[in-house]
C-alpha cells in the first residue's frame, strides 16, 4: 500500500476501511517512518504544528468500587498509591492556576469511582464555575458514568469537555472489567454528546487485545463522535491484575497512533499514559500523528516533567498551542 496515497484519499473525505486499518497495524517496522509521514500530513492539515498541553488533577484517588484490571485505583488493586477523598474547591482551583502557568490548554479534573455522588458533583461544579471566572483555561472532567441531568449541571457550571474512555473493543471489554459494561460506557459517551459537551474518549492499548480489537476501538470512537481521543499504553503496575503483562514496543505504539489518526483525521489525538515507558527515546515521533500530550504526570504515575516535554516539542520543530488556537 502507498501510505501517502491513503493519506491523500482520507484528506478528500474517504473513510479509512477496515482492511486498510489492519494493514497499518500489520506493517513491518521498516515502514513505520513512512506511515508516520503519511499520518503527519493529516495532522498538519488539521492542527498545523501545534501541540496542546493537558494537565490532570487526580482530585480523588482510590476507594473505587469498579474492578478494572488495569487500574491502580480499582477495587481489586493492591497497588501502593495515595488514597484520599475529594479535594476541596480551593485545592482544585489552585491546580487550574498551576496548569495555566504551564501553558496548558485544558485542565482535567478526575475522580475515582463508578459515578459521582451528589456532594462530589456539587464540589466539582463550584470549582468549575470559579475556574471559568478566574482562569483562562478549558475544563475537562472525568467522573465516571454520567446521567443526563448530571451532564447538564456540569455544562451549566462551565465544564467544556467530559472524558469517558471506551478503553477497548466491545468484544474484549468483559475480559478487563465485570462491574460495568462496555454498553454503560457507550451510553455515557452518547449522553455527553447529546448534552452539548465535547466528548473526550479513547482507550488503553496493550491489555491483551488483538489487532482487530484495536481497529474496533478506533472505529467505535469515530462512531460515537469523540472530539478528543487520548491513547494510553499499558505500563503494568504492581498490584494490578495486569502486572505481569509486557509493554508493547515503541514501533507498535507508533503504528497504533497512526491508525487512530487515519481513522479520525480531524480529531485531537493525545498520546497519554505510558508515553515515556513504552515509547522511550522514540516518544518525540508520537507528535507526528498526535497533536496533544499530558504533561507533568498522570493519575498515579509521574512523567518526564514539563521542562523535558517542552524541550521535546521545541526541538522537533513543534510549538505549544495556546487556548486561542482551539
Amino acid at each position: 500500500m502507498s501510505w501517502s496515497e491513503l493519506s491523500a484519499r482520507v484528506l478528500t473525505g474517504s473513510k479509512l476501511e477496515r482492511h486498510e486499518a489492519m494493514q497499518i497495524l500489520q506493517s513491518p517496522d521498516d515502514q513505520v517512518l513512512s506511515i508516520l509521514d503519511a499520518a503527519f500530513c493529516l495532522r498538519k492539515h488539521y492542527f498545523g504544528l501545534g501541540v496542546t498541553l493537558h494537565v490532570i488533577r487526580n482530585a480523588k484517588s482510590g476507594a473505587c468500587s469498579e474492578d478494572c484490571s488495569y487500574c491502580s485505583q480499582s477495587a481489586r488493586s493492591t497497588a501502593d498509591i495515595s488514597r484520599y477523598t475529594l479535594q476541596s474547591v480551593e485545592t482544585i482551583v489552585e491546580g487550574a492556576r498551576e496548569a495555566a502557568k504551564l501553558e496548558a490548554m485544558r485542565y482535567c479534573i478526575v475522580i475515582s469511582g463508578r459515578q459521582p455522588a451528589e456532594t462530589e458533583l456539587e464540589i466539582i461544579c463550584e470549582a468549575a464555575s470559579r475556574i471559568k471566572r478566574e482562569i483562562p483555561i478549558q475544563i475537562c472532567t472525568s467522573l465516571g458514568l454520567l446521567s443526563d441531568v448530571q451532564a447538564k449541571r456540569l455544562k451549566a457550571a462551565g465544564v467544556d469537555r467530559y472524558n469517558h474512555n471506551l478503553e477497548t473493543s466491545s468484544r474484549h471489554y468483559q475480559a478487563i472489567c465485570t462491574t460495568h459494561t462496555y454498553e454503560d460506557r457507550v451510553a455515557t459517551a452518547k449522553t455527553v454528546k447529546e448534552t452539548g459537551l465535547e466528548l473526550c474518549s479513547g482507550g488503553l492499548i496493550g491489555m491483551g487485545e488483538s489487532l482487530e480489537d484495536r481497529v474496533d476501538l478506533a472505529f467505535a470512537l469515530r462512531e460515537v463522535g469523540a472530539d478528543s481521543i487520548p491513547l494510553n499504553f499499558l505500563d503494568p503496575r504492581p498490584g494490578t491484575a495486569l502486572e505481569g503483562y509486557s509493554r508493547i514496543t515503541a514501533t507498535e505504539a507508533l503504528r497504533t497512533l497512526a491508525l487512530f489518526r487515519f481513522a479520525n483525521p480531524d480529531r485531537e489525538i493525545r498520546v497519554a499514559g505510558g508515553r515515556e515507558a513504552c515509547l522511550g527515546a522514540l516518544q518525540v515521533l508520537a507528535l507526528y500523528p498526535a497533536n496533544s500530550i499530558f504533561t507533568s504526570g498522570y493519575l498515579t504515575t509521574g512523567g518526564q516533567g514539563y521542562s523535558a516535554d517542552l524541550a521535546m516539542i521545541q526541538s522537533a520543530g513543534f510549538h505549544v498551542a495556546g487556548i486561542t488556537d482551539a
